[in-house]
């Protein structure tokens, strides 16, 4: 339950004011939005949601609407209570939304012209459109940019492909609309993005010990790794620099695993090199390589590709198969031995006894006779031999577009809950660093299913409640499981039964709301303090992702670190003074931003996009082009205004900063 729900005003008749942001969505991850704009970036914000209760929660008694306003009023309670306290670190108040109205809610079936000309889009800044149905985020974007050519559209597809081809398709019909645009303008113009794909390298680095995070940025891989603390007298290899200090609760079962309630347990976000000297017995987050990135890598099949000969005839069948070539070659060999015969007519000869297509010798040599009794008696082994190899063919070509069985002696997988839009990700990136997976799926139809028969993934159709379908995935013998199902109190349940059968499992489950995650998790680590527990929510992951789109600037990728966030972005140094004209040292500030790399590019060269791979043959002589990124910045070097730089921030450091240049932009 989530307790009592403050009232939160609202004005339904009042129309929004021009520059407002609208949301519209049936989930989770549209009231993490709005939350995300409303209380880090100071936006005003109008939240669209759908009548009635969640889709995804049926069991929670609120509607969409009450779990929205009690969301935001836990939020406001702990702005309230962050501005009573010590403040920020520029002395001022700990609420950064001071003057800004509260989020307009609204309900609507569905977003149609009607409802987003009341939401104000014809005079918003941006809109996101993040209901977990494709098709109506696509007819919504469509009408949208009918109504307003102007608007910044952020839009969540699962479809990939198709989501580059709307892109493309909305970004023309605003260039066609406003005739001589910018084009660094209109490629913020619309930005489709993915939960599941923002959300899924986390959850799958969460399955792996000392797992690295992978940033992608004009063709190089950051490498951030996450490190134990030092043992006495041990020194580690600090790395490129220092992004993160863990939790100093991580080796105490009452810990609360770096959630916002934490206080100064909680993970440190871009410490100062002091902060990390000082730090004793905590582990760290470092930026630990820069390699070039090669072409995306294909996931890889379990089982190889196409039906291999141990796949298609069992062991027995094929022992039996060369016990039998071994008692031919041996006939063939004393045949030739005692008839004096040559080893082809010999051979031949055996060949027809064995298939029974020769006349008895009766004029032959007693030694012939014997030879020919014995391969008669090995033909006749020889039929049933060809009938079972005939059976367990066909079985095999049968069963092929079928979903495979865990195998007997597998063990150290990842068991993974789930196939549906997150866990299909998973899965793929699991695939992708080659760690033997199993998964259990309730609906046989789930979407899935057929990536996991053509990658021929061991699969267990059954609810994860019922007694035997985790021993079916060989959860005893398991290195990790993934609860990612869409229902929390599954994905608890498949927990607290796999922590029965195997202590020590890893366990990462998928949970909503953080106070139920931050109770799951103390409580797993108080009963199994020797084994690793984490939690995680999706929408909590990709929402400053989804916000960052919002504000039209473009994000690299984003880091969990425990169960905060710290986002990797490109931007332009013009308009940013806490940027421009002071050195890399000076722009450093601790718990909000560091600069990392700068672009040397000249500006008329830069790709718009950093994250794209840039094109090269990979099967000829040529090398990748070298990037022109700069990663081994001088303390002393000053930006200027034509500089992009390459930052990691934490959520609230770059709302600063984007604040920071939304009021000192002019107006047009």
């Amino acid at each position: 339950m989530l307790g009592f729900v403050p009232p939160l005003p609202q004005q339904p008749g009042r129309p929004p004011s021009a520059g407002h942001m609208i949301v519209c969505g049936d989930d989770a991850l549209a009231r993490r939005l709005a939350v995300e704009l409303r209380f880090v970036y100071g936006e005003r914000v109008t939240l669209l949601l759908p009548p009635g209760r969640d889709a995804n929660s049926p069991e929670t008694p609120l509607t969409q609407r009450g779990r929205a306003a009690a969301l935001f009023g836990r939020m406001s309670a702990a702005m309230n209570r962050a501005g009573n306290g010590n403040g920020t670190a520029d002395g001022g108040s700990g609420d950064t939304n001071a003057g800004v109205e509260a989020v307009r809610i609204m309900e609507a079936p569905e977003p149609s012209d009607d409802v987003l000309e009341e939401a104000g889009v014809d005079r918003a800044a941006a809109l996101a459109l993040v209901y977990d149905d494709d098709e109506r985020n696509i007819r919504a974007a469509l009408t949208a940019r009918r109504l307003n050519p102007r608007l910044r559209l952020v839009i969540r597809l699962y479809n990939r492909k198709l989501g580059q081809h709307l892109e493309e398709l909305l970004d023309q019909a605003a260039a066609v609309a406003m005739p001589g645009i910018d084009p660094a303008l209109l490629d913020a113009s619309t930005t489709v993005l993915s939960d599941a794909d923002t959300a899924a390298p986390a959850l799958a680095a969460t399955a792996l010990t000392g797992s690295s995070k992978i940033i992608q940025a004009e063709g190089l891989l950051l490498r951030a790794a996450e490190r134990p603390p030092p043992r006495p007298g041990e020194n580690l290899d600090p790395g490129l620099c220092t992004l993160a200090l863990l939790s100093s609760t991580t080796n105490d079962p009452a810990g609360s695993e770096g959630s916002d309630s934490s206080g100064d347990e909680a993970p440190q976000l871009l410490p100062d090199e002091q902060t990390v000297a000082a730090a004793e017995g905590r582990g760290t987050v470092v930026l630990e390589a820069i390699s070039q990135a090669g072409p995306d890598r294909p996931a890889t099949r379990m089982g190889g590709r196409g039906a291999p000969l141990a796949k298609v005839f069992s062991r027995r069948l094929r022992w039996s198969a060369l016990g039998f070539a071994l008692a031919a070659v041996a006939l063939v060999i004393v045949s030739v031995l005692t008839t004096e015969d040559s080893l082809p007519h010999s051979a031949y000869l055996i060949l027809l006894d064995l298939l029974s297509m020769n006349d008895p010798s009766e004029d032959g040599t007693t030694a012939r006779k014997i030879i020919q009794i014995f391969s008669g008696v090995a033909g006749i082994l020889l039929l049933p031999l060809l009938i079972a190899a005939v059976l367990e063919a066909f079985g095999t070509l049968r069963t092929a577009s079928s979903l495979r069985r865990p195998p007997r002696g597998l063990s150290g997988h990842v068991v993974l809950l789930g196939l549906g839009k997150i866990g299909t990700r998973v899965l793929v990136r699991l695939r992708e660093l080659d760690i033997p997976v199993v998964v259990v799926e309730e609906d046989p139809e789930a979407r899935g299913i057929p990536l996991a028969r053509s990658m021929h993934v061991p699969t267990v159709i059954g609810d994860v409640t019922q007694e035997g379908v985790l021993e079916a995935a060989k959860i005893h013998r398991a290195h990790a499981l993934l609860a990612l199902t869409s229902i929390d109190t599954t994905n608890l349940e498949a927990a607290l039964y796999a922590r029965s059968v195997k202590p020590d499992l890893r366990v990462a489950l998928r949970l909503y709301d953080d106070e139920f995650a931050t109770a799951v998790y103390r409580t797993l680590r108080t009963a199994h303090p020797g084994a690793l527990t984490r939690s995680r929510s999706v929408s909590h992951l990709a929402a400053p992702s989804f916000a960052v789109a919002m504000m039209g600037r473009q994000i690299l990728g984003a880091v969990p670190v425990e169960r905060k966030v710290m986002l990797f972005a490109a931007l332009e140094v013009a308009g940013h003074p806490q940027l421009e004209g002071h050195t890399v040292e000076q722009a450093f500030r601790a718990g909000a931003w560091r600069v990392l790399a700068i672009d040397a590019t000249p500006p008329a060269d830069r790709a718009p996009d950093l994250a794209a791979i840039p094109p090269y043959n990979p099967g000829g002589d040529a090398t990748p082009p070298p990037s022109g990124l700069v990663w081994d910045l001088h303390p002393g070097y000053v930006l200027r205004a034509t500089d992009r730089v390459v930052i990691a921030a934490t959520r609230r450091g770059l709302a600063e900063l984007l604040r920071r240049q939304r009021s000192v932009a002019p107006r047009r």
